[in-house]
């Protein structure tokens, strides 16, 4: 075993007791009875095979199967459970806050990720990365139809709006420090949207993050993600996130495009089309001053959310 206070993520954490360890294996699970126990044993190989010292933790998010019977049969697993249902994100956040490893890796337990990958996660964090993200090669979910489309252009304004490339936005298996995490736990959601959330945190924040490119396999088990609610979900949480971080990437594009969007109004059709060249320049109807003045408010507002959110980080 390691000397937990020296390990290799040592110089990232604050000052720990001795019962201290490198890395915390979080699976969040609800109703997984099928795949949890080989998602357990995979995990388990794969850290053995590492030089961390480690837990494993199961969050039992109110299974009604014989999901923590799967768990408590095997000795070197924490089981901690939810009194009833409250969301991948709110067991998640439970997997954070009972850790005690410096570094937390996420995985799922329905099959769907290849967990032999997270000593080469772990390595990429002990060489600087504050998130290192496994990057799905391929959609294996159920909809696809739905799925997909969705996905990409939710990532497409993810992108805009971290202004950073991200090759997947909300895959499952992850690692990340644990002090980093501890900083977002307030504006992270119970749902499935927890996985973008922190990814837009930890890029908003300028916290270096890196993806793994990784296969991806059909789940399990019947899968708890919804398509449309859970779509719009992410939609509303990656705007929220962006706002918390740097409001002007939300109020500055709907500024310039309502203000453009009155300009062009006034230019083409108020004057040129609707009353000609003529002299002196007619007055400005109220639809034009409405579109301008709109765009001048939203740049306002934006300035002073962005003065409030710097002023808070001070």
């Amino acid at each position: 075993m390691n000397d937990h206070n020296a390990g290799p993520f040592a110089r990232f954490a604050p000052p720990l007791d001795a019962a201290a360890l490198d890395v915390s294996v979080v699976l969040p699970a609800f109703n997984e009875e099928e795949a949890l126990g080989a998602d357990l044993d995979d995990v388990r190989a794969a850290m053995e095979q590492s030089s961390y010292s480690y837990e494993v933790i199961v969050v039992d998010d109110g299974s009604t199967d014989g999901t923590a019977a799967v768990a408590l049969a095997r000795p070197w697993v924490r089981l901690i459970r939810h009194p009833f249902n409250r969301g991948n994100g709110a067991a998640r956040t439970t997997g954070v806050l009972q850790a005690c490893g410096r570094v937390v890796v996420f995985t799922d337990a329905d099959r769907t990720y290849p967990n032999e990958r997270i000593p080469d996660m772990l390595a990429q964090l002990a060489d600087g990365a504050d998130m290192v993200i496994g990057a799905r090669t391929s959609e294996a979910g159920t909809l696809r139809l739905l799925r997909v489309p969705a996905k990409a252009m939710l990532r497409r304004l993810a992108e805009f709006m971290s202004g950073s490339r991200i090759p997947d936005l909300n895959s499952g298996l992850r690692a990340q420090r644990r002090d980093s995490t501890l900083r977002f736990l307030p504006i992270l959601p119970t749902t499935h949207s927890w996985v973008s959330t922190i990814t837009l945190a930890f890029l908003s924040s300028g916290l270096l993050v890196r993806w793994l490119p990784i296969d991806y396999h059909r789940r399990v088990g019947r899968s708890t993600f919804h398509p449309l609610r859970d779509s719009y979900n992410y939609l509303s949480l990656i705007v929220r996130t962006v706002m918390y971080f740097n409001p002007l990437k939300v109020f500055l594009p709907l500024s310039v495009a309502l203000t453009g969007l009155g300009t062009a109004k006034y230019v083409l059709y108020d004057i040129l089309w609707r009353f000609g060249p003529i002299w002196p320049i007619p007055a400005m109807p109220g639809t034009t001053l409405a579109l301008l003045f709109t765009g001048l408010q939203l740049a306002v507002v934006g300035l002073l959310a962005d003065l409030i959110v710097r002023r808070t980080r001070l």
